[in-house]
């Protein structure tokens, strides 16, 4: 009889142990779920976000001597974005180190970072500002701005092929991010070393990471 009515107390805290592990995870579900819910609210007034470096690199693809498409990107960008895709408003601010190129060989990354092409030394800084976002309802599918290069600045528009903003569930903040591209001629930035053996035509792409402040 001891012994039965023992394996009930064990029995009844084994479930009490189980319910409140069930109703902590549940607590936890809802609390993110309702921030989430706020947090898309909020999107719909003007919000200002800080670029994510560890999920921001912008990347070129070039074409060598019409052999292959050689590809390289920056490691390190940073900036601001703000976006009031109500009023069909933003401004994007983002600075990129231009010594922070990576392409997988070292010998060119370094001929690259010198006079012939980037001249890191003299122009370390490369930026993109724009303050003319185009939005098609709550999607951003543009931007055209002013690209910094080199020393030389000149308006480029960017296409916006994939843009997405929510709750980052494992972060926990409200994240925006997009795909972008463009096609640039690097002559018109006095990076024209080797043109038209190396072609004059670079793609940019640029994938973008950004939360809420």
């Amino acid at each position: 009889m001891k012994a039965k009515k023992l394996g009930c107390r064990m029995e009844k805290a084994l479930l009490s142990c189980f319910a409140y592990i069930e109703d902590t995870a549940m607590i936890k579900l809802i609390v993110a779920i309702t921030a989430a819910l706020l947090a898309s609210f909020s999107v719909q007034a003007a919000d200002h976000f800080t670029i994510d470096s560890r999920h921001t690199f912008p990347s070129f693809e070039i074409s060598h001597l019409g052999f292959s498409i050689q590809r390289g990107r920056f490691n390190e960008t940073s900036g601001k974005i703000m976006l009031d895709a109500a009023n069909g408003k933003g401004s994007i601010d983002i600075s990129v180190n231009m010594a922070s190129i990576s392409t997988g060989l070292t010998e060119l990354e370094d001929h690259l970072r010198a006079k012939d092409f980037f001249d890191v030394a003299q122009y370390p800084v490369m930026t993109f500002k724009a303050d003319k976002l185009n939005f098609v309802g709550d999607k951003l599918v543009a931007a055209d701005g002013t690209l910094s290069l080199h020393g030389i600045s000149k308006p480029v528009h960017l296409t916006v092929d994939h843009f997405h903003c929510g709750m980052n569930l494992i972060k926990m903040n409200y994240t925006c991010g997009a795909n972008a591209f463009t096609t640039i001629k690097r002559s018109e930035f006095a990076v024209d070393k080797y043109v038209p053996m190396v072609a004059d035509d670079v793609k940019v792409l640029i994938q973008v990471e950004a939360t809420k402040d």
